[in-house]
């Protein structure tokens, strides 16, 4: 297999684009690198293409690895044909390369291999060429030393040998689990004599092809649970059909007689469990897949919500009886000053908390309260809902997620940043900062602890770990960040990095002081010339006397940038001033192919410079709509059938979304109630933080939950 033409022809990519990629990913590029700075060579493929390029990339080379070894096992064996080696080169999964293996590979002792220890393979081989009489041939292989005592036995051990044949034939099981996805039904029942959360499939059946992801995952957790039975219904009339057309030739009536037995006991016990194993994984494995990619496309958008900034943000971690926790922190993050109050039940001490955190907001002149959208966390609502309007200045709130601060707050790395606060303090700062810099603040959680995925701890872990991590990766990168001010958490998602590696940043920063420009990195332990490469452009230094230091071009393409301000006679200390705009217009007006050829590089690289010139370290977020802030509050008991209320995406999954409009409890726009016009899945029509109009359709006041449509008359 020519692994360049099957990655041309699978990703719709030309042969350079292929080559190139191959060789960058070679050389120990990461995608973000090659996203931003390669785009010459890559025909400015994005990041999501590129990790799909990559992981294709090494199903191909592990399936080719495996290629190898098959053959090299099967000539060790001697038993290698040309037709073989032509069935090997072919297969295009790992899983007909294993079927195509089977018969060669080692097994344990089956029934197969002790019947042809007992010397049972000639009447097998006469069975099949079917002129005999199987029981009276089958006298003469009778052996009491050899264990067999009978006619009946020996036919019996026979067709062992005839059904292990059949079951290890790999034209066989590829045609057997091709029919097995096109037709079988997936078939569920009840496992336990009580109610549960499974219900609905205590009696239910869909067939494999149809199945959406949402269903098997969730049937694969109820069945996990001990609350399901699951097994994969087929026609077997169908199958033994087609292995009859396959077996039975020219045989007489009596060889045939043993031959359909056979062929049946080997669907039955060998061919059928081991299909249907492999339906089940791949119907796993597609709908984990599936899964993966809306929590991936939902964690990017989460991850890059705007941020709110210049704000003096206070958070507050809601609870009853230990109280809720205050931290304020100024327009950096750094922490002003930290509390407890306690308005919530029991206590309820509700002047005695209002009066203190109106002191605080007088005193730090807090602009927004972030809070946890946790336990008493609508009991708090109500609290500062009626508390700002007692304030002195204007002060707003925001309820956020505060999925994962509490992973944070009892982490290493919670404890390294606030060695002197208490979990519960370091939760408040948390949700404080996840609203002033939700980036800034969630790459220090685990990303499958942020809650916008669905079934995640169902999934195959390090898969789901490795695509999370890549977007984490990809979202840090393409915003880039502050050397002198982020963290080591944000530093280590940076392309070239690690985590030793940004720690190493900081201790360095810590003990000479802020960084001057960026070559300074060069400076900083095990983090050589490779590592700048990858990592200098996204790393801006505000306080560096070189103003291309404070965007996203790269050191390698500084002199390009000088060569082409230099071309116009225009000043670098220009940078970001309308000069620019007007060395835009003269670079159109003269051909971007010209003047990019005279500065040494490719259009894109050009392109990607002029933009930075014009805004220097402009953040892709300040162009998403800002978080919707609240002064007064709502109760689900105030919601009628019909009113139009404003809402922010929290999670969308395979059936719908879920919005937060301000009353504690999420409501679901089921996918047929999105948009008037038929989407495929949710996430085409919407996106984590998205703020949309909705229409309330339904509340159940005792299940709270609340049914919206976006389908609005105009």
């Amino acid at each position: 297999m020519n692994i360049t033409e099957k990655l041309m022809e699978e990703l719709s990519l030309q042969k350079y684009q292929v080559e190139n990629v191959i060789a960058l990913i070679d050389e120990g590029n990461t995608i973000p690198f090659i996203a931003r700075y390669r785009k010459e060579k890559t025909g400015s493929m994005d990041d999501e293409v590129l990790r799909a390029f990559y992981d294709r990339l090494n199903y191909l080379r592990n399936l080719e690895k495996r290629k190898e070894e098959v053959s090299s096992s099967i000539i060790s064996q001697e038993k290698m044909t040309e037709e073989l080696q032509k069935a090997i080169e072919n297969a295009a999964t790992l899983a007909e390369v294993e079927d195509i293996y089977r018969p060669y590979k080692q097994k344990k002792r089956t029934r197969a291999i002790i019947a042809k220890e007992k010397g049972l393979e000639p009447l097998a081989q006469l069975i099949m060429a079917g002129q005999i009489d199987p029981y009276e041939e089958g006298e003469k292989f009778i052996d009491e030393e050899k264990g067999v005592a009978s006619s009946e036995e020996a036919v019996m051990g026979a067709s062992d040998i005839i059904a292990e044949a059949v079951s290890d034939n790999a034209v066989y099981r590829k045609y057997i689990r091709r029919f097995t996805m096109d037709t079988a039904l997936l078939v569920c029942s009840n496992a336990k004599d009580e109610s549960s959360v499974y219900d609905m499939y205590y009696e239910y059946q869909e067939p494999v092809l149809k199945i959406p992801s949402h269903r098997v995952l969730a049937i694969t957790r109820g069945e996990k649970e001990e609350f399901l039975k699951v097994n994969v219904a087929v026609n077997e009339e169908s199958v033994y059909r087609y292995l009859f057309s396959k077996e039975i030739k020219e045989q007489n009536e009596k060889c045939r007689a043993v031959i359909e037995e056979a062929v049946k006991d080997s669907y039955k016990r060998l061919i059928s469990p081991s299909i249907e194993r492999d339906v089940r994984n791949e119907l796993f494995d597609t709908a984990s897949e599936s899964a993966i990619k809306i929590f991936q496309l939902n964690l990017k958008n989460l991850l890059l919500s705007p941020p709110l900034k210049d704000k003096v943000i206070m958070g507050l971690d809601p609870a009853y009886r230990t109280g809720c926790k205050i931290a304020v922190i100024d327009e950096t993050g750094k922490v002003l000053d930290t509390c407890v109050v306690f308005p919530t039940p029991p206590q309820s001490k509700i002047e005695e908390a209002e009066k203190k955190l109106l002191s605080m907001i007088k005193k730090y002149k807090v602009d927004v309260i972030s809070i946890g959208n946790g336990t008493a966390s609508k009991e708090s609502e109500t609290f500062v809902a009626e508390m700002i309007k007692k304030a002195d200045r204007e002060v707003k709130y925001m309820v956020v997620s505060e999925a994962g601060a509490s992973v944070y707050s009892a982490s290493k790395m919670g404890t390294e940043e606030f060695p002197d606060f208490d979990v519960a303090q370091r939760s408040a700062v948390s949700i404080a900062r996840r609203l002033m810099d939700p980036l800034a603040e969630l790459v220090k959680i685990d990303p499958k602890s942020i809650g916008v995925g669905q079934y995640q701890h169902d999934m195959k872990q390090a898969r789901l770990s490795e695509a999370l991590s890549g977007v984490v990766e990809d979202c840090v990168n393409s915003v880039g960040v502050d050397l002198n001010t982020s963290s080591w958490a944000l530093l280590a998602y940076i392309s070239g990095m690690n985590t030793t590696i940004a720690k190493n940043v900081v201790a360095y920063r810590e003990e000479n002081g802020s960084f001057k420009d960026r070559n300074q990195l060069l400076k900083v332990p095990k983090l050589g010339p490779k590592a700048f490469t990858q990592c200098a452009g996204f790393l801006k230094v505000t306080e560096s006397k070189n103003p291309l230091d404070k965007t996203t071009v790269h050191p390698e393409s500084y002199e390009a940038a000088e060569k082409l301000l230099a071309l116009y006679k225009v000043d670098i200390s220009d940078i970001g001033t309308i000069k620019m705009k007007e060395l835009e217009k003269m670079v159109l007006s003269h051909g971007e192919e010209t003047v990019a050829e005279k500065i040494g590089v490719g259009v894109p690289t050009l392109k990607d410079i002029i933009k930075e010139l014009i805004k220097p370290g402009r953040d892709i977020r300040d162009d998403l709509p800002k978080p919707e802030l609240k002064s007064e509050i709502m109760d689900i008991k105030d919601l009628k059938e019909g009113m139009i209320l404003k809402g922010t995406v929290r999670n969308v999954i395979d059936f719908g979304a879920f919005v937060d409009i301000g009353v504690h409890q999420d409501g679901l726009v089921h996918i047929s109630q999105i948009s008037d016009k038929f989407i495929k899945h949710p996430t085409d029509a919407l996106s984590v933080g998205d703020i949309v109009t909705v229409k309330v359709l339904l509340v159940d006041l005792n299940k709270k939950r609340i049914s919206l449509t976006m389908k609005i008359d105009k």
